[in-house]
This record gives structure tokens, sequence and C-alpha cells, in this order.
């Protein structure tokens, strides 16, 4: 079949909307007609280089990477269905999580389905299933899919390990935002910070991922949660989502901590800055009190090695630094459970979007998230 997606060439290069040729899925494969996919930063880092591979690499394990069509937040419904499939059927609404899940992997098995073997793949740019692509230029080029995904695309063919099935009555664009944004920034405060009842939270970065830690930790009971961010409009939206301060740099933040815990620092904090860099560490660590805990959930640059920390504080103090990737979240127990949490009225998802773009004006919306102009903005197709 005939669709439309949004291809990126190569590092430095803008998205090109291009009608593509998709392949019907193959064995443990389905069909999916997206509703539309959020804009993370996460393919941003494809654009900048930060997530792409030295060519000497790649080429020892056999990838290319580019050209590529990105997205990897999206929600849909089963069109068609490969030989195999046994968990959904045509008309199936789903979520496609950007962390496949095998249910049978050591990590899956322990509860871990965030660490997935099956992660492996997830920069290879090709189906899970056998390596191929199904998504191609009308030149016969093969087209890789970002996170074995590809929601930059009206219609895409992805593993049955990605899908998530949710109910028909959930509005599939705002399940598309619990494919990555909401559950990594929730996971972050619930799962890998584990904020409890009455302690001082303090989230560094507030967009999409960072304003999802905020009401993660607000709703897990904290009594102080300290947005840090340098622009205005996102130090406004964090209150929205439960921040009970803000502040425009590290150390107004660390001013404002010692003040607020009589001098005895946050519990945890959490980093979700567009970016990762090495140099944000010692501060955030400096801002926690003793045996408090930092998670860092921001990307950094693929190949950035470089940490700035004092080891002799983090062994005295007992504090702890730890990664997280999906918010140490499961995608077949949180999302379901995330959207009905929402239905409820306990999570705020309508209030993540500024602003929805057509896929033709998907570098718009990348130049809005640059500018800091969009908590979360949103392609949308038009079926």
């Amino acid at each position: 079949m005939e669709t439309r997606a949004a291809i990126l060439d190569g590092v430095n290069q803008q998205w090109s909307v291009e009608t593509i040729t998709l392949d019907p899925p193959k064995a443990g494969e389905v069909l999916i007609e997206l509703v539309g996919s959020g804009l993370c930063h996460s393919d941003e880092h494809m654009v900048t280089g930060d997530m792409v591979m030295n060519p000497e690499t790649a080429a020892e394990l056999g990838l290319e990477q580019f050209p590529m069509i990105g997205g990897h937040e999206g929600a849909g419904k089963v069109l068609e269905v490969g030989p195999g499939v046994t968990t959904l059927a045509a008309g199936d609404h789903v979520v496609l999580g950007f962390i496949p899940s095998c249910g049978r992997c050591p990590s899956c098995a322990t509860g871990k389905q965030n660490l997935c073997d099956m992660g492996a793949f997830l920069l290879a740019g090709r189906q899970i299933t056998d390596l191929t692509a199904r998504h191609h230029r009308h030149d016969g080029t093969d087209l890789g899919i970002m996170c074995c995904l590809g929601t930059f695309g009206e219609h895409t063919v992805v593993s049955e390990a990605s899908c998530i099935k949710i109910e028909p009555d959930i509005p599939l664009d705002k399940a598309a935002l619990v494919g990555c944004g909401v559950t990594t920034g929730w996971g972050s405060a619930t799962y890998a910070a584990d904020v409890k009842s009455g302690e001082t939270v303090v989230v560094i970065g507030c967009g999409g991922i960072g304003m999802n830690a905020i009401q993660g930790a607000a709703m897990a009971g904290a009594a102080h949660v300290i947005a840090v961010d340098p622009i205005e409009f996102k130090r406004e939206q964090a209150q929205v989502f439960g921040a009970t301060h803000t502040a425009a740099s590290m150390e107004e933040a660390t001013a404002m901590v010692m003040d607020l815990t009589w001098g005895q620092m946050a519990n945890k904090a959490i980093i979700s800055v567009g970016e990762g860099d090495g140099k944000l560490i010692a501060p955030a660590m400096g801002i926690i009190g003793k045996g408090g805990r930092v998670v860092h959930t921001s990307v950094a640059p693929l190949e950035d090695t470089e940490v700035t920390m004092s080891l002799f504080d983090l062994t005295l103090m007992q504090k702890q630094l730890v990664g997280s990737i999906f918010g140490s979240a499961n995608p077949r127990h949180d999302i379901p459970r995330l959207l009905k949490m929402y239905q409820q009225g306990q999570l705020k998802l309508d209030e993540l979007v500024t602003r929805t773009y057509d896929l033709d004006d998907i570098n718009d919306g990348y130049q809005a998230m640059r500018d800091g102009e969009n908590i979360r903005g949103m392609v949308m197709y038009n079926h």
C-alpha cells in the first residue's frame, strides 16, 4: 500500500514528507493506521546526531540508520495482522510502546519489561522479527524506522511485541502520549525515584518528560515539587501539573531547597532536560541530602563519557545516582493503568499538548520545541 511519512536522510537535515510504499505485515507483525504521533525530543537526537552511531560502528553491526522514518510515540487501529499473531485482531486499538516486550527474556520475566532483550534492536531501523524493511521509498530504497515503530507515518508495520491493546473508548490521540513521554516521566518519579509522601523532589527540565515527572511526584504525595527550567512558559505550566515551586536555574533552586528543608536538602532529583550533559550531575547531586537519589532520564550524546561529580560526597553522604529508561515502567502493565487514571481524572493528558500539526508541518513543530514554545507538540493524521 501507499502512505505518507516524514523521512530523515541524515544528521542536521530537515524532515522530508513523502509518499512511500509499505509492505503487508509478515509473521508476527501488524499493520497499524495511526491517529497521530507525539513530537518527542528523542527523534531530535537523530537530527543532531546524538543517537547516531559512528560509521565504523554501524558498518561492523551491519546497520544503516538513514534514511529513516521518525516517530516512536503513537497509537492507532489495527488494520491487518500477519501469520502467527495471536493477541491482536483487525479493529483493535493499540498504543505503540517504544520499548518492545517479548514476555520471555530474563528482564520481562522478572517484571522489568523496559529492559527487554529486544531493546537491543531499537536503533537498528528494521523489523524486530527478521531485521528487514517493510517501508520503502518509491525508488525501492529501504527506509529505517525509529525505535522499530516509525510513527511519523500515517500507517506503519510493527512487531506484535510493540503493541499494547487498549479499550476502544479511550481517545487515541491522548493514548499516543503514553507510549513514551508520559510513562517515562511519571515512572521516573514513581518507580525510578520511588518518591514517598512528604518528600522534597526537584525536577530539572520541564518538557514532555519533566512535566510528567512533576505530576508523578505530586501524585505520589511529595510535599515540595520544585520545577527547574530557564523558560518562563514552562515554569508556569509546571504549576498546572503539580509543581509547588519553580526556579530558573540550579543555583536558584539550590537556595530554595535549602530554605524549604531547613538545610536537609531534597530527597530526590530527576534530570529530564532535552539533552543530557555530564556537567549537570554535580549540581543535581548537590541539591539532594543524605541518602538522596538522583535519577537521570535524559538522553545524552551516544559517545559522551565525561561526568563531573564528587565521589567523596557520593560515599560519605550515601547518595545514589541511577539511570532510567521508560521511567523503569512495564509497558503492558503501566500503559493501560495510566490511561485508566486519565479516564478517572487523576492523570493530566489534555493539558500536555500545546499545539497540533499536520504532517507537512512537522518541521515547524520541532522548531517550536527547540524554541521552548511547546510542552508537547503532536502531528495528527486525517484519515
